[in-house]
């Protein structure tokens, strides 16, 4: 092959054949190849330039799988976690059971209130009894508290059948004398912790059997069942007004530190409540009452209920349990119950006295 041929012009359609040894045609030797490709024009750099944001969000969404080979494809994000449904406030305790007990104790107190009175002092004997019961049962368990129960069983009893039969002089006798009991009965155990055990032993004195004698004292007058039962009505529709509108919209705490259950709206349900039902009571119930002497009643009804409830609610966190017993399924035990019970009865009846008298 003679040196002229590289020198050749090619034509149209003719391609020279490279020798043997020469480099193949490329990008960089294809003349022919390089006449026919087209310059690619130059693209401003702004990827997005002439395209509104939807079609870039449309061209976004069809893109799929990673741009290398290299690069791990993206996993797609994980929907937020959907919030768990709001529950429903529940009661902290069997309303079915409460109910049934409540329904069954108001039966057997409303029968023997109008049936008999002395039975109805008997009630109330029985309820002041196993109330010490308990209490001196807790103190004992958690305490190590000792208190003789049977001086205060039997002083207990004695008062509240006293404070029927002669009224407020034999109440306080009868207190007097079971109080000196206690401090007699625990002198035939060694001394030690002497002063703190009778202290109880007092303590208990007052706060389950001389308050209930009150109860029995408002039974003595010639209108005493209407009176017990105008004070057992403002009690439990003080209560029921405070869980109900506490429950339904309680937001604002009364005494966290006490009764974490209890709220402000809850008090005010209590004070509506009572003063309502005060206002009915007195007007119709009581003898010579009047309705505003009962919405009177009511405020102070709803007061010392529920002054009562939070002084147990102390008891009960000093001694750190959450009842007092467990006879009363729903409720707990009988001081459970009378709670509000016993700090009310005075109230109710020296206002009564103060309004139509003692009867």
């Amino acid at each position: 092959m003679n040196d002229s041929t590289w020198g050749t012009p090619q034509g149209a359609g003719y391609r020279g054949a490279p020798e043997f040894g020469a480099a193949p045609a490329g990008p960089a030797h294809d003349v022919y190849g390089a006449q026919q490709t087209r310059p690619m024009p130059i693209v401003p750099d702004v990827p997005d330039a002439g395209r509104d944001a939807d079609d870039r969000n449309r061209e976004a969404a069809h893109v799929s799988g990673p741009l290398f080979r290299d690069e791990k494809p993206q996993e797609p994000m994980a929907a937020p976690p959907t919030p768990p449904p709001a529950q429903k406030k529940r009661a902290g305790r069997d309303l079915r059971a409460a109910i049934g007990v409540g329904v069954g104790l108001g039966a057997v107190v409303i029968g023997s209130l109008f049936v008999v009175k002395a039975v109805f002092v008997g009630v109330v004997v029985l309820a002041v009894v196993v109330g010490l019961w308990e209490l001196t049962s807790r103190l004992k368990e958690r305490k190590g508290v000792s208190v003789p129960l049977v001086p205060l069983a039997v002083g207990g009893a004695a008062m509240v059948v006293a404070g029927y039969v002669w009224d407020a002089e034999g109440g306080w006798i009868a207190m007097a004398l079971t109080a000196l009991a206690v401090l007699v009965w625990r002198m035939t155990e060694p001394p030690e912790n002497y002063l703190r055990d009778v202290t109880a032993g007092v303590f208990a004195v007052f706060y389950v059997p001389f308050l209930a004698t009150f109860v029995s004292m408002m039974l003595t007058a010639d209108d005493g069942a209407w009176r017990v039962l105008t004070f057992l009505l403002l009690t439990v529709v003080s209560d029921t007004g405070a869980y109900a509108v506490g429950w339904r919209f309680g937001t604002h705490k009364l005494a966290p530190r006490i009764s974490p259950g209890k709220t402000r709206e809850g008090l005010f349900g209590a004070v509506g409540f009572a003063m309502v039902v005060g206002a009915l009571c007195m007007q119709f119930l009581i003898e010579d009452g009047t309705w505003w002497q009962g919405l009177l009643m009511g405020l102070a009804v709803a007061a010392s209920a529920t002054l009562g409830d939070l002084g147990e609610s102390m008891i009960k966190r000093d001694l750190g349990i959450k009842d007092m017993g467990t006879l009363l399924p729903g409720h707990g035990g009988i001081m459970d119950r009378l709670d509000s019970l016993l700090p009310t009865a005075p109230v109710v009846w020296l206002l009564l006295v103060v309004f139509v008298g003692s009867g």
